[in-house]
């Protein structure tokens, strides 16, 4: 079937045929009659199968008749974050080049005072975010009693955010005989719940099962240790050797994680650019369109890039941090493969992150083949000798223990920067009680429970005597008594 049979409009048409598309994929098919018909639509699809086409195209149609009064806009899209607001309104500029619509983007980052310019003109298409849309309307700038469709796009990143009340506010704001357009990947049980309250008589259309993946996408995992140098010294590897690589998004979890891998890619050469959440909106949008036009080949990201962004060439995703939620894999891994490409999927695991591969392979109803890791013995990095700019990078001590020696050894360099030497208050050490030397748990057990016992070498400490030798072999004199506490050697005073 051609998009000819969909009941578009010639102007329509002619852009569609204008960026060279032809066929509409199966969203698209089912989904817009049942727009065009004004009938409620629950769309559930795979990423990056055209689902913002779905209800971009039909709008077009219906808005060609009828005008914008001042602040009060006939459609309203909702999006979850910036960039998926900002590429919804690149698509109503490509398709509606033959059309005088006025389109609007309400979202953070932007001063009040352009988007309200806009507003007072009159806006036929409102793309927001929910925080700036409730926004504008607190501030009594924005009327939505006009808005016949509203979209609800990524639902289930929505719930993600905590938008759900936002959005039951704003379903309180439209008028009741709206149109709603309710679009997801994956189905959680909320968004089941919470489409009775959205929808009425839905006309539901599922081409795909929920939080499946793309057939396109060879999916694989990679076993590395506890330590984050690791899984540095492994993602770096995987880069090296990754075949047919032209760029890459690597996932993590958290945003001052993004921040460190960053810089850490930097370091050791790698083109790289970074994208999370707390970053002004001016350089998320300088990164992201650095990374579409092959400025840079990999962009770090958090998951505020995982959902919806449609750049139609990645060829690799890298999960440096597994996501804590099955869901979210299955929106990262959707970055590449899209629209029939093949691309590869490469998750980095540590021991702490089996329980949430299990809970992915259980999701996506199949099992992720694991490819050969290990930084070290991969990468020809000889453990006892890290790389300088791996040195300069803050590692996670390895036990309890390892964290208190590290506090030691900073109190330690902060007396020789001239504070006043503290004593040594560590239990004793094996070994000759070498500075470097890690604690002995064990020995220091020992020592408590046997006091008749002949004392260990203590670590010797800065302006202190030495401490007397084991096996009873005393470096000290008769009548040397330096190795005595001070308050052993108070006089005492016999009562008469």
């Amino acid at each position: 079937m051609s998009f000819s049979h969909l009941g578009l409009s010639d102007k329509v048409l002619a852009a569609v045929a204008a960026t060279g598309y032809t066929t509409p994929t199966p969203i698209q098919e089912q989904a817009i009659p049942h727009v065009l018909a004004r009938r409620d639509v629950l769309g559930i699809a795979q990423t990056g199968t055209g689902k913002t086409a779905a209800f971009v195209l039909p709008m077009l149609t219906m808005l060609e008749k009828g005008r914008a009064r001042a602040r009060m806009p006939r459609t309203l899209i909702l999006e979850p974050t910036r960039e998926l607001a900002a590429q919804v309104k690149e698509q109503f500029d490509k398709y509606g080049v033959g059309q005088k619509l006025n389109v609007a983007l309400l979202i953070g980052g932007v001063s009040f005072g352009d988007q309200d310019t806009k507003l007072t003109r009159g806006v036929d298409v409102l793309i927001a975010t929910p925080g700036r849309l409730l926004d504008h309307t607190e501030r009594g700038g924005l009327l939505l009693t006009g808005v016949e469709l509203l979209v609800i796009d990524e639902a289930d990143r929505m719930l993600d955010m905590g938008f759900i009340p936002d959005i039951e506010r704003v379903c309180k704001l439209v008028p009741f005989t709206r149109q709603t357009l309710f679009f997801t990947a994956t189905m959680p049980p909320e968004i089941a719940r919470i489409t009775g309250t959205f929808l009425h008589n839905p006309e539901k259309i599922e081409v795909s099962r929920p939080a499946t993946t793309a057939a396109g996408v060879a999916q694989f995992q990679v076993s590395v240790g506890r330590e984050p140098h690791e899984k540095r010294d492994t993602l770096r590897r995987l880069l090296r050797d990754a075949k047919d690589l032209q760029n890459a998004i690597i996932f993590c979890n958290r945003k001052r994680e993004v921040a460190l891998l960053y810089k850490s890619l930097q370091k050791h050469g790698f083109s790289v650019g970074a994208l999370h959440g707390d970053m002004d909106q001016s350089a998320r949008t300088a990164a992201l369109d650095q990374f579409r036009k092959g400025e840079i080949p990999l962009l770090v990201a958090s998951d505020v890039a995982a959902r919806g962004l449609d750049i139609p060439a990645v060829s690799h995703v890298f999960n440096f941090d597994v996501p804590h939620h099955a869901d979210d894999y299955v929106h990262r891994i959707g970055r590449t493969g899209r629209a029939g490409r093949a691309g590869t999927a490469i998750s980095i695991v540590t021991p702490l992150d089996q329980k949430s591969i299990v809970a992915i392979e259980k999701l996506i109803g199949q099992a992720i083949p694991r490819a050969e890791g290990g930084a070290r013995a991969e990468s020809g990095e000889s453990p006892a000798e890290p790389s300088t700019a791996e040195a300069r990078e803050p590692r996670e001590p390895r036990t309890r223990e390892g964290a208190r020696e590290g506090s030691r050894e900073g109190s330690r360099e902060g007396s020789r920067g001239g504070r006043k030497p503290r004593r040594e208050r560590e239990p004793r050490r094996s070994g000759g009680g070498g500075r470097n030397s890690s604690p002995q748990p064990q020995a220091a057990v020992t020592a408590f429970a046997q006091p008749s016992a002949a004392p260990a070498s203590r670590t010797p400490s800065i302006g202190r005597a030495p401490a007397p030798q084991p096996s009873g072999e005393s470096s000290s004199e008769p009548g040397d008594h330096s190795h005595l506490p001070a308050f052993l050697l108070r006089p005492i005073r016999a009562r008469v």
